[in-house]
């Protein structure tokens, strides 16, 4: 399974990024789909997440300016960031859980990242 991640970039505070994750590969089950940050000299920590349901998490910082979606039939999912803060500077990685089937066993996967820089 692979990730590829695209849509990182320079912006000014205030203004919007997109990101996109497609999984490729023997994809037989996801679970969850979700993308993390990493600010340099701070650990990864989650950003948003959403199940197989359509059930979304947000840390608590991005609620009402980032918005988590999915689309099931291109094994995509996507991160529009509004509102953006110097804070929010970091590598952004996205994550693919993957359930155990017959065909499968369980995984988790992670894509090379993504840098998101705001400039204040």
């Amino acid at each position: 399974v692979q990730l590829q991640a695209s849509g990182g970039g320079l912006v000014q505070a205030g203004g919007s990024l997109r990101l996109s994750c497609r999984a490729s590969g023997s994809i037989f089950s996801i679970s969850f789909m979700g993308w993390y940050r990493q600010a340099p000299g701070r650990q990864r920590e989650l950003v948003a997440g959403i199940t197989s349901g359509g059930s979304t998490s947000y840390a608590d910082s991005m609620k009402g300016r980032f918005t988590i979606s999915r689309d099931d039939a291109k094994n995509t999912v996507y991160l529009q960031m509004n509102s953006l803060k110097p804070e929010d500077t970091a590598v952004y990685y996205c994550n693919v859980q993957t359930r155990y089937t017959l065909l499968a066993p369980r995984g988790n996967y992670w894509g090379q990242g993504t840098q998101v820089t705001v400039s204040s």
